[in-house]
C-alpha cells in the first residue's frame, strides 16, 4: 500500500485538493489542509524530514515580516477603491470625450484608462475585471462589437504586467534579493 502511495502522490495530492475545493472550501484554508496533510503522510512515509514542520514557524515569520510583499494588499487594496468610488469611471468619461472626435476614439479611452488603472493595481486580474465592469457597458451602449470591446478590454488589463510596480516585479525582485527599482 505505502508503495503505491509513495508512486502515485502527486495524483493523489492533486485529486484531494480538487475535493477540497468542490467541498467548498476556501482556497487559501484548502492550500493549507493540504499541504500539512501531506506532509504529514510524507514523514511518516519516510519521505519528508520532521525538520520540516519544525522550520514552519520561521518560514512564516520570514514572510511576514518582509516589507516587499506589503505592496500586495496595497496594490489591491487600491485597485478597489479606484473601482468603488468612482474615480475609474470619472477618467474613463474625462478620456473619452478627449478621444470624441476620432473614430474608435472610446477604445483608445479605455487602452489609456486600462494602462493607468493597470500601473495603479499592478494586477492583470483586477484590471481587467474593473475595465470590465466600468467600459462594457459604455461600449455596447455606443455601438462597438462584443469580439472588439471585449478584447480592447482584455488588452489594456495585460498591461498590468508590464507596467511598473506589477506585483510579479514585487515577487520576483523579493525572490532575487533585489530591490524593486532595479526591476
Amino acid at each position: 500500500m505505502s508503495e503505491f502511495l509513495i508512486a502515485n502522490m502527486a495524483p493523489i495530492i492533486f485529486a484531494s485538493m480538487v475535493v477540497f475545493l468542490l467541498v467548498g472550501f476556501p482556497v487559501s484554508f484548502a492550500l493549507a489542509a493540504n499541504g500539512i496533510f501531506f506532509g504529514l503522510i510524507g514523514i511518516e512515509l519516510g519521505l519528508l524530514g520532521p525538520q520540516l514542520f519544525q522550520a514552519l514557524p520561521d518560514r512564516i515569520f520570514g514572510i511576514m515580516s518582509n516589507d516587499t510583499l506589503l505592496a500586495i494588499p496595497f496594490f489591491t487594496f487600491m485597485g478597489l477603491i479606484l473601482e468603488r468610488s468612482g474615480m475609474a469611471e470619472d477618467l474613463l468619461d474625462t478620456i473619452g470625450q478627449l478621444f470624441g472626435p476620432l473614430r474608435g476614439g472610446l477604445a483608445f479611452a479605455v487602452i489609456l484608462v486600462g494602462a493607468l488603472l493597470a500601473a495603479t493595481t499592478g494586477v492583470v486580474a483586477a484590471s481587467v475585471i474593473s475595465m470590465g465592469l466600468i467600459s462594457l457597458p459604455i461600449m455596447l451602449r455606443y455601438g462597438y462589437d462584443k469580439k472588439l470591446a471585449s478584447g480592447v478590454i482584455a488588452a489594456s488589463g495585460t498591461l498590468a504586467q508590464i507596467i511598473p510596480p506589477s506585483l510579479v516585479l514585487i515577487i520576483m525582485a523579493d525572490q532575487l534579493g533585489k530591490s524593486v527599482g532595479d526591476m
